[in-house]
């Protein structure tokens, strides 16, 4: 992919908005939800697709390990500059400039949607090949085409995944999947009805949805995935959701 995957003014928003946002804080926490019980051991992280490099600062507190970023778009590579995140590449992740086996734990969060179908199996794969053998990859991506919105056309996102698919990609990159889960299940019927009624009748063209709300607002929303955070964490998984998650081993 030569040119950016994402919109390019969406980096904007995403830095403005992601360290309050509820849909960041409670992403957030499904994702240290699934690896706090296997960061022992875990020496080189790489977060592929990293955006602004807040997560990557984030997690390189919350577990003192230092994170190796990579995006492709010009803009995330400042951002991550000016927080001071170490090791930030300008790279896609369907050509990392990494050798083979170089990490202990890859992430990968919410880039996959961003290329075209049948592109994503490339990328897949270059995620595997620079995990060392028993290594882990925690991959979130936006999931099934009903939810799709203004804000996916906004974004430039190119697809959506379901279960199914993850895990053939998975299968074939000879992953063992410890967990596979759809996420932000509790607010789909609200999702749904925003996105395939409400959305429509307006026929407004497409526009980010990464917007600070009014504190209550927030609070309000955040409260279903801190639910979800706690069931993840109990070994739990939901049927259906508007992002999926994938935690899986390298062979």
């Amino acid at each position: 992919m030569s040119k950016s995957p994402i919109n390019p003014q969406e980096i904007a928003n995403i830095a403005e908005a992601e360290e309050s946002l509820w849909w960041f804080r409670g992403m957030r926490g499904l994702t240290f939800a699934l690896l706090d019980p296997l960061m022992n051991g875990i020496g080189r992280v790489l977060e592929a697709g990293c955006g602004t490099g807040h997560f990557a600062a984030v997690f390189q507190k919350r577990y003192g390990v230092p994170v190796f970023t990579v995006d492709l778009e010009p803009e995330a590579i400042r951002c991550c500059r000016r927080r001071g995140v170490p090791y930030p590449a300008q790279a896609s992740i369907a050509s990392l400039p990494f050798p083979d086996r170089a990490f202990d734990l890859v992430l990968n969060l919410d880039v996959l949607p961003h290329f075209p179908p049948g592109q994503e199996q490339a990328a897949f794969a270059e995620l595997v090949r620079v995990l060392r053998p028993q290594g882990l990859l925690l991959l979130r991506t936006a999931a099934l085409e009903v939810f799709r919105s203004r804000h996916s056309q906004y974004v430039w996102e190119r697809q959506r995944f379901s279960r199914g698919r993850l895990q053939q990609l998975a299968r074939a990159s000879n992953l063992r999947i410890l967990r596979l889960s759809y996420a932000n299940f509790f607010l789909t019927p609200v999702a749904f009805l925003k996105f395939r009624v409400w959305e429509p009748l307006l026929r407004q063209p497409p526009a980010s949805g990464v917007q600070l709300v009014p504190a209550p607002l927030d609070h309000l929303l955040y409260l279903p995935l801190a639910v979800e955070k706690w069931w993840i964490a109990r070994g739990g998984n939901f049927p259906w959701g508007q992002s999926l998650v994938l935690l899986a081993q390298k062979n």
